[in-house]
């Protein structure tokens, strides 16, 4: 964990600055669409699309630059990938009714990739600040993407409600984890002040 902090000074300052901006994002968003479930589906597809964009520019970014197995760097690059793909789709088709439902279908995916990613590389990586956190908001994320894609929803409002619950929730998660992770870096300058003196 100390050599982690000591080649990468400024990582954990960033991965806990970008779960943070993620998690504020999602909450933004899910609260959003949780208020106007009905009219709001085309800016919810454009936060949606913003959130998207966040999050797969930011996976793919540690995918190169965090410490972790190359399973691990896939995982994080390729669910990165999926979110820039999604968050195309967000923008190009957010008129349109189909799309909205393919859409739907894509969100489910795209949780089920990033818990994967999130999860392996947890659990792959023991000196991970905010492990922990990282394995339940995985796992909390794949639950998210199970449920959106096993239950065919009757009604565009339904499936928008349900995905507005699941993004606060995730947000609130990846919020709770920047914390973890923040408070993971104190700990380690500590040892690094205590260790100089």
């Amino acid at each position: 964990m100390t050599n982690v902090g000591q080649s990468r000074p400024g990582l954990l300052h960033h991965l806990w600055m970008s779960a943070l901006i993620s998690g504020v994002l999602a909450v933004v968003l899910g609260v959003l669409i949780l208020v106007w479930p009905g009219k709001s589906i085309i800016v919810a597809a454009v936060f949606l699309g913003i959130y998207l964009v966040v999050s797969g520019v930011a996976q793919v970014i540690f995918a190169f630059s965090l410490p972790v197995s190359a399973a691990s760097r896939i995982l994080l690059f390729v669910s990165g990938a999926a979110s820039l793909v999604l968050a195309v789709l967000a923008f190009r088709h957010f008129g349109e009714g189909y799309a909205i439902l393919l859409l739907a279908i894509w969100i489910g995916v795209g949780f089920i990739f990033r818990g994967v990613a999130t999860t392996v590389a947890a659990v792959s990586d023991r000196h991970l600040p905010g492990r922990g956190w990282s394995i339940f908001l995985g796992v909390i994320t794949i639950l998210a993407g199970i449920i959106v894609l096993a239950f065919p929803f009757d009604s565009l409002v339904t499936l928008t409600l349900v995905t507005g619950i699941w993004v606060v929730i995730i947000g609130v998660m990846e919020i709770i984890s920047s914390v973890g992770i923040r408070n993971d870096q104190k700990k380690l300058n500590e040892l690094k002040a205590g260790a100089a003196a």
